[in-house]
């Protein structure tokens, strides 16, 4: 049973320039209340992660274990900061902007590497890209 956290976790690559300077620059200004950790240092079993996900996406796990990826870890995230924030935060969680937001976080994913602050190492796996 994975370990349940009081506060929610966001889980991000940490070997992903162009991750680690979009995190850095949302938390700034959101100060959301939660833990915010790379997946290169954290125990993904722990919280119900595998490293394949981890690796493909960001994660935020909420206090219940509850795992949300990609555009809705972002929504998450939001909510979570509240304030202002919690209007859009709560829009990405509505059909069709879920799915809007679920094909542009696929997209911005994908070509990380190539992203402002991105770098070769941002690439993501080999298993996640097109052949």
């Amino acid at each position: 049973m994975p370990k349940r956290s009081v506060l929610p976790v966001l889980v991000y690559d940490g070997d992903c320039a162009f991750c680690t300077t979009s995190l850095t620059y949302l938390m700034r200004r959101l100060r959301p209340k939660c833990a915010i950790t790379p997946w290169q240092f954290t125990d993904l079993d722990a919280l119900g992660i595998s490293r394949r996900r981890a690796q493909h996406e960001l994660l935020y796990v909420s206090p219940t274990g509850t795992v949300y990826g990609g555009a809705q870890a972002v929504a998450k995230l939001l909510l979570r900061a509240g304030g202002i924030w919690a209007w859009p935060g709560g829009l990405l969680t509505l059909p069709p902007v879920r799915w809007i937001a679920h094909g542009i976080y696929r997209i911005i994913a994908a070509h990380r590497d190539r992203m402002p602050g991105g770098s070769p190492t941002c690439a993501m796996p080999a298993a996640y890209q097109a052949p």
